[in-house]
């Protein structure tokens, strides 16, 4: 029966997967078409065609890999300086250039000088090649705050799950009480597992991330806790000491290994799942999005690590890179988890949205060949033009994106090898749900 569960999350994940890749180039064909670019083919994978059909001018279809997807516009580079697509040269660099410039003119037909992509104006081709990965930015806000609002997310709550017998500074790391430790002030106060905290110190709970900061921020006050208890309201009188806690990154969470000294009752609060208000979603949403984009700005760093837990006996770190395979076995996983299948499957739609995220934020990185790097292009052919006007000098024209092929290649080479790097570490080594 897990087995059968692994295969359906699976199965479940790479359907979202297509999903995400078809929905990200209909973002790409809907502007291109509607700003009259040919599009002559849009496909979702690569490698072998598995499907196929010509509609109108445009050949849809759907390919044997499920690892990424492109539509082909006409035009994409301008022709060289003779107005041509230029002769074959015996140099490597120019050969790139001219093959790029070559492909981007293979399919023209009569009819299409007006039809190609780098001929539209600027601010076109950005939405072009913006409108692919502002898709999978949509996808990823529309789920992830939809099972906010819905699913909720296991989070802290205000009901206190389990209260401390004594003061134990967090340095020490242990979790017995020795002998001449004080015990805890909500142990003295008679706080009780199950007891819902309602206010405190006469200021209504909202949440446990206030709690705990109005807690941290009163050492040495004697403060009144009104907790609920048996349907009950009932009011505690309680000491806060001051000891050594972790310390916080303001969102209820802890930082690992950092230590501050502050305000301590001795209580760990209970989890639950919660449902969300637009506006926390919102907040958890932003929040994403800075993760992602720190952790995209620290993925060279994480490369050694990687190597290690791929080809030598280090362990792989939660946070470690991880491909499709690895989020695929995720996926996967998560079908196999002793949860209800409300959460099973808040999970995976959880797991998708962050999919998306990822693709918007590694889409928008400038640099060729992703869409980022077109984007870049047509941004500094804007300034070039506009500098050109204001100077009252000649218009220097279409800029030649097709001669930053060499580094599209060295680009993509470098991707290449990251992706089989991540590839091997998720079948050797693949990060696991705890």
């Amino acid at each position: 029966m897990t087995t059968l569960m692994m295969i359906l999350g699976i199965v479940v994940f790479v359907l979202g997967l297509l999903i995400s890749i078809a929905w990200h180039e209909l973002g790409h064909l809907s502007t291109a078409k509607l700003f009259g670019i040919r599009v002559p083919q849009y496909m979702v994978g690569f490698g072998p065609t598995i499907w196929s059909r010509k509609k109108g001018e445009t050949e849809y279809g759907i390919k044997a890999v499920p690892l990424g997807g492109y539509i082909r516009m006409i035009g994409m580079f301008p022709p060289g300086p003779d107005g041509r697509i230029e002769a074959r040269s015996t140099s490597p660099w120019r050969g790139m250039i001219e093959d790029a410039r070559a492909q981007s003119f293979e399919e023209l037909q009569p009819g299409d000088e007006d039809r190609l992509f780098y001929t539209r104006k600027p601010w076109k081709r950005v939405i072009v090649m913006f409108a692919g990965p502002f898709m999978n930015l949509i996808l990823a806000v529309v789920v992830f705050v939809g099972v906010m609002m819905t699913f909720g997310v296991q989070t802290q709550t205000t009901t206190v799950g389990k209260v401390s017998d004594c003061v134990i500074q967090q340095s020490e790391n242990r979790t017995k009480c020795a002998k001449g430790d004080p015990a805890a002030p909500a142990q003295a106060a008679g706080l009780k597992p199950g007891d819902k905290i309602l206010a405190f110190d006469g200021t209504q709970v909202k949440d446990w991330s206030t709690l705990q900061s109005d807690i941290r921020a009163n050492p040495g006050k004697d403060v009144t806790i009104t907790v609920e208890r048996k349907g009950q309201p009932v009011d505690l009188k309680a000491h806060l000491i001051k000891n050594q806690v972790s310390k916080t990154d303001g969102k209820g969470g802890y930082v690992e290994g950092k230590y501050v000294y502050a305000g301590f009752l001795g209580f760990t609060p209970a989890t639950g799942i919660v449902q969300q208000s637009l506006g926390q979603s919102v907040q958890r949403m932003g929040d994403m999005m800075q993760n992602g984009v720190e952790s995209l700005v620290s993925l060279p760093g994480k490369v050694p690590a990687l190597w290690d837990a791929t080809f030598g006996n280090a362990p792989r770190q939660p946070d470690s890179p991880m491909g499709v395979v690895g989020a695929a076995r995720v996926g996967g996983e998560v079908f196999t988890l002793h949860i209800p299948p409300s959460q099973q499957i808040a999970m995976m739609l959880l797991l998708v949205a962050g999919f998306n995220l990822s693709l918007f934020l590694f889409n928008m990185l400038p640099l060729l060949p992703l869409d980022g790097g077109h984007i870049a292009g047509a941004l500094w052919e804007s300034l070039r033009r506009s500098l050109a006007r204001v100077l009252r000098r000649p218009d220097p024209g279409p800029f030649d994106v097709a001669k930053l092929m060499p580094v599209a290649y060295v680009v993509a080479g470098i991707f290449v090898c990251f992706t089989l790097l991540v590839l091997i570490a998720d079948v050797v080594n693949p990060v696991k749900i705890s």
